[in-house]
């Protein structure tokens, strides 16, 4: 049997991740996942707390060619309700930053994971599924489904949705289901982007253009099912001209790469995010809809949190550590699949009421610019506007000190 300190399940994002974050703690490290993954022609938006972490990490670098800086961020009106809201535009300068973040294709973010793990004399690539795993007093020990065993003295569960890890650990899940899906895609554009992400609000959820290099975008497409079917079912000429009647031909002419991908919307969160020698993080203990480019960084947070905590204890103390990271964990996650979830259900109510609320709260961030800084800095970080306020105020103290 072999033995390690610490046993990553499941390298997607979030588990290569969370291998490189922890490799450099001393530690021995096993990432354990198939080798098969389908490529995935999706993106990710990391914002500027995601990007300072990759940095640390050293992976930046050979990540940044493939990236496309988000300088504004604009919501746009787009249904045909009789209480519609006012055009908001987010600018990174309003809140001293060059970029809110990067838009990132999956596909080069995971080859660039890949390539550091396989240099990193840290990490064990062992490439086998988990079916099993079994709490000990000294460790927990995982079953390989190739018959092998292999000892923890700490499980990261970041195998998805329907975690094996959490599964073995009796942690229960609370899921729930939209009426819609997300038809995904990128596409190029004869007008430049200016790195400017334009988010319309439809009766059937968000219609999301994110920058991509050159004149090239990703899009997220929130649709009734059927009609989510349909147009992936349409030639690319034709998809192109759905894309760009919806866009109103903001971008000027477009043209749909292939390989749009159709998937249905749901959530989940894991009744608690870590139990005794297991953490769980990443779509293991949390997943929702992509509104609001939080997916993946809510699971950068769990990698920080978690990397903290290691730190912060003794080399050999492994016992409680899931249940610290628990509770280290419950506010961030609560209030962002709570927020995520009431955007996206406000969005398809046809409650005058609600309508109304969500249509004065963007009036409000249209006109009160604190206001609109204070739901920036909350977006890219939590917490963030009350550091900017506590950095201002000793800032102000100490000049009058001077």
């Amino acid at each position: 049997m072999r033995e390690f300190d610490i046993a990553i399940v499941g390298a997607g994002l979030a588990g290569s991740l969370a291998a490189l974050a922890l490799s450099d703690s001393g530690r021995s490290v096993a990432l354990i996942a198939p080798p098969a993954r389908v490529t995935d022609g999706r993106t990710t938006a990391l914002m500027d707390q995601s990007i300072v972490f990759l940095k640390a990490l050293g992976l930046w670098d050979d990540i940044a060619p493939h990236a496309a800086a988000l300088e504004t961020m604009q919501i746009l009106d787009g249904t045909a309700r009789l209480l519609r809201a006012p055009p908001v535009a987010f600018r990174s300068g309003e809140v001293g930053l060059s970029a809110f973040g990067y838009n990132i294709p999956n596909a080069p973010f995971l080859d660039v994971l890949d390539n550091r793990i396989a240099a990193d004399d840290g990490i064990v690539r062992l490439p086998n599924g988990v079916t099993a795993a079994t709490a000990f007093e000294n460790g927990v020990e995982l079953a390989l489904d190739d018959g092998a065993r292999v000892l923890a003295r700490l499980v990261v569960g970041a195998d998805g949705r329907k975690s094996k890890i959490r599964e073995s650990a009796g942690i229960a899940v609370r899921a729930w289901s939209y009426p819609q899906a997300a038809l995904v895609l990128n596409f190029s554009h004869d007008r430049p982007h200016g790195n400017v992400s334009t988010e319309f609000h439809t009766e059937s959820g968000p219609f999301t253009q994110v920058p991509l290099p050159g004149r090239r975008s990703s899009l997220v497409w929130v649709l009734p099912p059927k009609e989510a079917v349909r147009l992936s079912g349409l030639s690319d000429a034709e998809l192109s001209q759905a894309v760009e009647a919806r866009m109103q031909s903001m971008l000027g002419k477009v043209a749909v790469e292939g390989g749009a991908q159709s998937f249905p919307l749901s959530g989940m969160t894991a009744d608690r995010f870590g139990k005794g020698r297991i953490a769980l993080v990443g779509e293991a203990a949390h997943a929702f809809p992509p509104i609001g480019a939080q997916g993946l960084n809510l699971s950068l947070r769990d990698i920080m949190a978690l990397k903290d905590l290691l730190q912060a204890s003794e080399p050999t103390a492994y016992d409680a550590i899931g249940d610290h990271f628990d509770r280290k964990r419950q506010v961030d996650v609560r209030s962002r699949t709570l927020s995520v979830d009431l955007l996206n259900r406000s969005l398809l109510s046809d409650f005058l009421p609600v309508q109304f609320l969500r249509s004065a709260g963007l009036h409000l961030l249209s006109a009160l610019g604190p206001l609109r800084s204070v739901v920036m800095r909350e977006g890219i970080e939590p917490g963030g506007s009350f550091k900017a306020f506590r950095d201002t105020l000793r800032e102000r103290i100490a000049r009058k000190q001077a």
